[in-house]
């Protein structure tokens, strides 16, 4: 099969020549920097580093295209861009300050090259008017945004075999609530004040959909999965409970599914880290296709023969490589043997796309990664 076809099959709930690999082609799904300098050094690979969204805080590798062939994925990306005033501020701006992004909030470095969450423009904000009032809310119909949209997908659907996922950096209602608040206290305010919660995250839907209506106006058919997501899990459980969950954010996800939906006939990929398995059926009855990264070391997402029982012919897995223990403090043999347990169950009968659990981080020696990308052909 090729790269595409192999995708589609999965995508129909068949069974492909080989298990498909997604790498390299979201922050969801991505290689930071380190582990990508490291791995480029194993391969002997002397390209010039390129970041993600052009993006260097972010930290996340764009993989060129001889190392995305290396990485065996069968998927390529296209994304959109910041506005051009932003990203020129950034890139003028002094040397290790902090990096401020269209919604006003941003990251500050906290480590050489480590930026982390940290400017929260929001962040005492408790009341609708404070919402509606606030002065920094982007232009999500700047058309720089969207301008190399189209080329990028036509010439990967003309001019090669691969899927296209396409990843605009919406970081989707819920994050961007706790980027502008900080976690602590959007969670807090979710429970103490409802209406401004709500007043918040159904802003940042018309924003986020506004987006995605120009992204897949320059898309057209061009594209095979898109993906969104929220973080809604921990280790143990999520950060809200069910209840909560479907009263104040499953209509926005469904609402953002569904126009989505009716202007594309892609599948929709939706992140989500943590043990989700509580709200899986909730996904499913929204509309999401591909459920990722199906974090195993979080606690029901481990059983995953429960998972392939309960879900599997209803919807896609795509994840499942341990970023926590095996890629990052295994030997090359345990990451090959996870490869096998974890694609061998949630990929019998089709249905399961490999990708580590969210991005590999700079503490995965390349040895462990070449063993999980080469692992899948064996």
């Amino acid at each position: 099969m090729t790269p595409k076809e192999r995708i589609e099959a999965v995508l129909n709930f068949q069974q492909p020549d080989r298990i498909p690999v997604i790498i390299g082609v979201s922050n969801a799904t991505g290689i930071k920097m380190g582990a990508y300098r490291a791995l480029k050094k194993l391969l002997g690979v002397t390209s010039e580093d390129q970041y993600l969204y052009d993006w260097p805080e972010l930290g996340t590798a764009l993989p060129d295209k001889e190392m995305m062939v290396r990485l065996n994925s069968d998927v390529r990306g296209v994304w959109d861009r910041m506005p051009e005033a932003t990203s020129q501020k950034n890139k003028e701006r002094e040397p290790h300050s902090d990096f401020i992004d269209d919604w006003g909030s941003g990251t500050r470095e906290i480590a050489p090259g480590e930026w982390f969450p940290g400017i929260h423009p929001l962040a005492d904000a408790t009341t609708v008017k404070e919402v509606e009032e606030y002065p920094e809310w982007p232009n999500m119909d700047d058309p720089y945004r969207v301008a190399l949209v189209k080329q990028a997908a036509v010439e990967i659907k003309n001019n090669s075999n691969y899927s296209v996922m396409a990843t605009p950096w919406l970081l989707f209602p819920f994050e961007r609530a706790y980027m502008m608040q900080g976690l602590d206290k959007f969670l807090f305010n979710m429970a103490k004040y409802p209406d401004f919660a709500t007043a918040l995250l159904w802003k940042h839907l018309e924003l986020c959909k506004t987006l995605m209506g120009h992204f897949l106006d320059e898309l057209g058919d061009n594209v095979d999965i898109i993906k969104i997501g929220d973080d809604l899990g921990t280790q143990e459980n999520l950060m809200i409970s069910p209840t909560m969950y479907r009263n104040m954010l499953k209509p926005i996800h469904a609402e953002f599914i569904s126009f989505i939906k009716e202007r594309t006939k892609a599948k929709i990929l939706f992140h989500t880290d943590g043990d989700v398995f509580n709200l899986i059926e909730d996904f499913i009855e929204m509309g999401v296709d591909i459920l990722n990264p199906i974090q195993t070391s979080a606690g029901k997402m481990s059983n995953l023969s429960l998972l392939k029982e309960s879900f599997g012919d209803r919807i896609i897995f795509c994840g499942g490589i341990d970023t926590q223990k095996i890629l990052p403090f295994g030997t090359p043999e345990d990451v090959r043997k996870e490869v096998k347990r974890v694609s061998g169950i949630l990929g019998e009968g089709g249905g399961y796309i490999m990708s580590s659990v969210h991005t590999i981080m700079n503490d995965v020696p390349p040895e462990n990664i070449l063993a999980m990308v080469q692992a899948i052909e064996d």
